[in-house]
């Protein structure tokens, strides 16, 4: 039997509203598929209904929400499925994106469908056919009707890089027990560091069942490119000084082609590889580009790169581990905007010097641990970002520093062995060996 949850009012009045929202979930669903946010095929899966069999034997369901957290399981999943090739792992994502990013990245053994919207009849649905024998959310997951519901069951649930950003930690205090009892439905909760173990206790997470274990992302495997383009991008760029704005936003292209116009100067050969977060703001990145009298090249019109190309606007998915593999220096976006920062160990497991912003909430711990082994440098605005530039491409600073990345992630692999661990005793408390 499950243990009993802690009493919650709102909790109560959620999960019977969950219970009667379906009619107006579908017409959400219905209208993002019109704006091309929803694969229209796989439409009926954000329902509960399942567009695969349920495989034989043990099944363990892995949620993420987007890419980020979806690229952080890979190398998880991949060891998980060398020491257990009997289990089957069930992975649900939310974004179509996300879909494209897992389509020939998961390991063998493993299936993808998109999550069920956090309608009660919808969540039995899916669970009454995959039937977990256990469920492993990321980071900020808390579905409350998902939750209460997969609890109710006897399913056994984990959390892993936990963390809570300092808006829902403001929004779930204001609920009274509903983030306790929810938090209750854990058996265990992984969190990323520090300030998500002391914000996840003050909201009622049990210090039994918290432990404070570091990021995922950083034991996991580099991410994949085309050794093909890497080749030849790299002739492509040959005898320039090339830096990286990687993930972009908003009010932050303005800053990183401004402090690329400053270090042009001390750099004459200086070119600017642009990758801005949402691929379909590229039309609207490289108006920014030109009206500021540089050369653009955008690379989903296929647009050449030529010795008068100032910024090439990587305006595509899935191609981070090209542009990190190829450029020395990386500026890190969402941190000169209030995003909260994107995952440093990328670049740094892919050799190539970091310079971030001060809005890093997300990975406060593993942007301090960077900095303080001389991998990454903290920069506030267009200036400073101009002259950390100028200061990180020469050869050996920019090798230096990707040297020292490279050996804090290395520190990374403990916390995958700590999530398998955690795993493997869920997996054997809901399937006792026979």
């Amino acid at each position: 039997m499950p243990s009993a949850l802690p009493r919650s009012i709102l909790l109560r009045l959620y999960l019977a509203a969950s219970g009667r929202a379906g009619k107006v979930a579908h017409y959400w669903l219905e209208r993002r598929r019109a704006e091309g946010k929803e694969d229209a095929q796989r439409l009926p899966e954000r329902m509960g209904e399942a567009s695969r069999p349920r495989p034989e034997g043990a099944l363990i369901w892995f949620h993420a929400a987007s890419v980020g957290e979806a690229a952080s399981l890979l190398e998880m999943l991949r060891r998980l499925m060398q020491a257990r090739p009997e289990v089957t792992c069930l992975v649900t994502t939310g974004t179509v994106t996300s879909a494209q990013f897992l389509a020939d990245r998961l390991p063998e053994n493993c299936i993808h469908q998109f999550s069920t919207l956090d309608v009660l009849p919808w969540v039995r649905r899916f669970l009454d056919h995959w039937r977990p024998d256990a469920a492993v959310f990321t980071e900020s997951e808390m579905w409350p009707a998902t939750l209460h519901e997969a609890h109710a069951r006897g399913i056994p649930l984990l959390l892993i890089n936990a963390r809570i950003s300092n808006r829902s930690f403001r929004r779930w205090r204001m609920m009274g027990n509903m983030a306790r009892a929810l938090l209750a439905c854990y058996e265990r909760i992984l969190a990323q560091d520090k300030l998500a173990g002391e914000q996840l206790s003050a909201l009622g997470a049990d210090p039994k069942k918290l432990s404070v274990e570091g990021s995922l992302k950083e034991g996991s495997a580099p991410l994949p490119y085309d050794e093909a383009e890497r080749a030849k991008m790299s002739r492509a760029f040959a005898g320039r000084h090339l830096w990286l704005a990687a993930s972009t936003h908003p009010g932050e292209e303005e800053i990183v082609i401004g402090a690329h116009l400053r270090a042009r100067p001390a750099l004459p050969l200086l070119s600017l590889l642009l990758v801005p977060r949402h691929p379909n703001r590229g039309d609207e990145v490289a108006a920014l580009v030109r009206a500021r009298g540089l050369s653009v090249a955008q690379r989903s019109k296929g647009e050449p790169i030529t010795a008068d190309t100032d910024v090439y606007l990587a305006d595509t998915l899935g191609e981070m581990g090209l542009w990190y593999r190829i450029a020395p220096v990386s500026f890190v976006g969402g941190s000169l905007v209030d995003v909260g920062g994107h995952n440093p160990f990328e670049p740094a497991l892919l050799g190539s010097a970091i310079l971030f912003g001060p809005n890093v909430r997300n990975f406060v711990d593993g942007y301090r641990r960077l900095q303080r082994a001389g991998a990454a440098v903290l920069v506030r605005n267009e200036a400073d970002l101009a002259d950390a530039v100028v200061a990180t491409l020469p050869p050996d600073r920019a090798a230096e520093m990707a040297a020292a990345a490279w050996a804090a992630c290395s520190e990374g692999a403990e916390v995958t062995d700590a999530v398998l661990d955690a795993v493997g005793v869920l997996l054997d408390r809901s399937r006792p060996a026979a």
